[in-house]
């Protein structure tokens, strides 16, 4: 790692544990609230809506954040005429993309989770008179854990190694939203291959821990 400059790790770190932070409970708020969905076809719009992020190109997505949280967009606009803060090219744009594309599957990780748990155990909690409330953190939560762990394993993953999405809103300023993907596009378009190969063995290191946890988790939950 000599020669290579380590803010864009410190930054995709920032990134992505900030971005984790918003993806793990709104991912398992929405799973929770798609889960209670009784009409088949309302739950399936939601779930087709809250999902696409994930099969739309990073570009895409990074279009339609940079169309709402840009200078001209309407939150972007509101922000700065309130808060004198401009999100687009910020810090904050990066947890903004990272967040907005490793939340499908945080949301699906988890929504997957809470439909495995066994509706018995359910039933049981109300026939012993507990709330809802309980019944979810006392029962479904511990049950979905391995679950949801893995998923937001994998969001933080996903959000470490976000592109498309952070380069649109974002840019790729040095020591401020450059990120590791894009340190390595840089080096890579610069002609630095050294810079390149130390970033992009990073990201293997990264990307291994995250397969080894997540087969950990995996593994605990069949068990």
């Amino acid at each position: 790692m000599t020669g290579i400059d380590s803010s864009p790790i410190l930054i995709s770190i920032r990134t992505a544990s900030a971005a984790i932070c918003v993806t793990f409970f709104l991912g398992l708020f929405a799973a929770k609230a798609v889960s209670d969905i009784k009409n088949r076809y309302v739950k399936i719009v939601v779930d087709a809506l809250l999902t696409l992020p994930l099969v739309l190109p990073p570009t895409v997505a990074g279009f339609f954040l940079l169309y709402i949280f840009g200078a001209r967009g309407p939150v972007g606009m509101f922000f700065i005429n309130v808060f004198a803060y401009k999100i687009a090219f910020s810090w904050s744009a990066t947890v903004l993309a990272a967040a907005a594309i490793s939340f499908p599957l945080m949301y699906r990780s988890s929504l997957g989770a809470l439909e495995q748990v066994d509706r018995n155990l359910l039933f049981a909690g109300r026939t012993l008179g507990m709330s809802e409330a309980k019944i979810f953190f006392a029962v479904t939560m511990p049950t979905a854990l391995p679950g949801i762990a893995s998923g937001a394993i994998l969001a933080f993953a996903r959000g470490l190694g976000e592109f498309g999405a952070t380069a649109m809103i974002a840019g790729n300023i040095a020591g401020k939203t450059r990120t590791m993907p894009l340190a390595i596009y840089s080096a890579v378009a610069g002609g630095d291959m050294d810079a390149g190969y130390q970033y992009v063995l990073i990201m293997v290191i990264f990307s291994f821990c995250v397969v080894a946890l997540m087969h950990y988790f995996t593994a605990r939950g069949k068990k």
